[in-house]
């Protein structure tokens, strides 16, 4: 059955009722039960049919130059602005990460040099080839 169905909500209609009729013209052979059953699956049908709401229509691509884009409405100002936002703070975020990571590897440093400075050893032991391997000890943490 290769048959064309019309766009129209009225050829719709009168399509559907085509079929309904065919199908009840059927209905006589089947046993009752079966046949009960089968008209209150009709009506369930037809009440879910005429309350269904609208399905909005899918965005239209629209060539813009060389370029294909998706438009359909509703891409007011506040709706880029609310796409932006999010954005605008993981960057800050991330930023402020990096900033507080930086000072805080700097004041680890200079907290080892203030160490090192004030402590009790001779200037003659920072040439020492083992005061790295000292540092690297756990002397270094008496």
């Amino acid at each position: 059955m290769n048959t064309k169905v019309p766009l129209s909500s009225v050829a719709e209609n009168e399509f559907g009722q085509r079929v309904a009729a065919r199908l009840s013209g059927g209905n006589q052979a089947l046993p009752h039960d079966i046949g009960e059953r089968l008209r209150v699956a009709r009506a369930q049908a037809v009440a879910q049919r005429k309350q269904a709401p609208q399905l909005r229509a899918a965005p239209a691509v629209v060539q813009s130059g060389s370029t294909a884009v998706l438009g359909g409405g509703g891409w007011g100002w506040w709706t880029r602005i609310g796409t932006v936002v999010p954005l605008v703070a993981l960057v800050a975020g991330l930023i402020t990460i990096s900033v507080m990571q930086d000072e805080d590897r700097a004041s680890e440093l200079a907290e080892v040099d203030s160490a090192l400075l004030t402590g009790d050893l001779p200037p003659a032991a920072y040439t020492d080839p083992g005061f790295a391997q000292f540092l690297k000890s756990d002397g270094a943490s008496d």
